[in-house]
């Protein structure tokens, strides 16, 4: 566990110490939660400095926590194939108009994973080129990966 503790480093040094709300370690795996105000300039960083270079994002996805301080997680899976590193990244949101900065000038491949987060979760993602259901039809009404989607 080297390249994860050096992006923790970038981080606090760059982008301050102010970006990260907490670090979390459990069975070698770490996870920086972010603010979502500095997201995307996490991302850049992880993604364009030649020592870290995150340069995979294998997955977004959405949690729901109904009934925490906070509602909802985004979650960002990230690789460096040059450094055979993983590191996790999330991002809390309340439920009150959940939204944050896309990354998918960062990670093209986002623009699949948050429209599906959009579509299942109905957090925005700000910035992004097509935010528009994926998954269900147009029309549908609501987000049914919200814990308090109603069962029919």
């Amino acid at each position: 566990m080297g390249n994860e503790r050096l992006a923790i480093e970038k981080i606090k040094e760059r982008i301050g110490e102010g970006a990260i709300a907490e670090i979390k370690q459990f069975r070698n795996e770490v996870t920086i939660v972010v603010h979502k105000e500095a997201i995307l300039e996490v991302a850049k960083l992880l993604r364009e400095d030649p020592v870290l270079d995150y340069d995979f994002l294998s997955d977004v996805c959405g949690v729901d926590w109904l009934g925490k301080t906070y509602r909802f997680e985004v979650v960002y899976h990230l690789y460096s194939l040059q450094h055979n590193s993983r590191l996790r990244l999330k991002v809390r949101l309340e439920e009150k108009e959940p939204s944050l900065p896309s990354v998918v000038e960062v990670w093209p491949t986002a623009n699949w994973h948050e429209r599906e987060v959009f579509d299942m979760f109905g957090i925005v993602f700000t910035g992004h080129p097509d935010l528009r259901r994926i998954l269900n039809p147009d029309d549908f009404d609501g987000f049914p990966y919200r814990k308090d989607f109603p069962i029919r």
